[in-house]
């Protein structure tokens, strides 16, 4: 139960950020903008939850423990037969999908594959570099994979924008 409180309060925290700062904004760009725009939110809220949280509680304890360097040795896991492997790499590249698909969307049709693809790296680094502090593990395999997922979800995104672009603009209509 204690733990479970650790995390309630890091989610009430992004409730009352969206709630008073972020809802407010958006909703003055139009329908569309404040939907993507929240998917997004909600998008990396649950990316922060698997790769970081509890954040607030642990802030007081950050130092407490010495940093456990980034694996620099891309794929390792696989070369030496260590646990599961392939389901990390599926999970990772899964996991920024959205990324991909989502930031052109908020970024108003000014992000290409380029644009996009490096902000996914600076997303995925930023992790791997934080999640030591919070006594998790961090890999370099974790930002390639990561990388390649929010390349994917680009690909998505070109694949899907007509339809993608109809439905922003029919919410434009309403």
């Amino acid at each position: 139960m204690k733990y479970l409180i650790k995390y309630f309060i890091d989610f009430t925290a992004l409730v009352f950020l969206y709630a008073l700062v972020l809802f407010k904004k958006w909703r003055t760009q139009g329908r569309g903008s404040l939907l993507v725009n929240t998917l997004m939110y909600a998008y990396l809220s649950l990316v922060l939850f698997f790769t970081m949280m509890p954040v607030i509680t642990s802030i007081p304890s950050i130092l407490d423990h010495p940093y456990k360097p980034m694996n620099l040795v891309p794929f390792i896991d696989v070369s030496l037969g260590r646990g599961d492997f392939l389901r990390q790499v599926v999970l990772n590249v899964i996991m920024t999908l959205p990324f991909g698909f989502l930031f052109p969307l908020t970024r108003n049709k000014r992000a290409n594959f380029g644009v996009t693809v490096f902000f996914c790296f600076l997303m995925s680094l930023g992790i791997e570099l934080l999640q030591p502090f919070f006594d998790r593990s961090s890999d370099i395999t974790d930002l390639i994979t990561n990388v390649i997922g929010g390349a994917l979800g680009y690909g998505l995104y070109v694949i899907f924008r007509p339809v993608t672009f109809w439905v922003l603009e029919r919410l434009k209509t309403r």
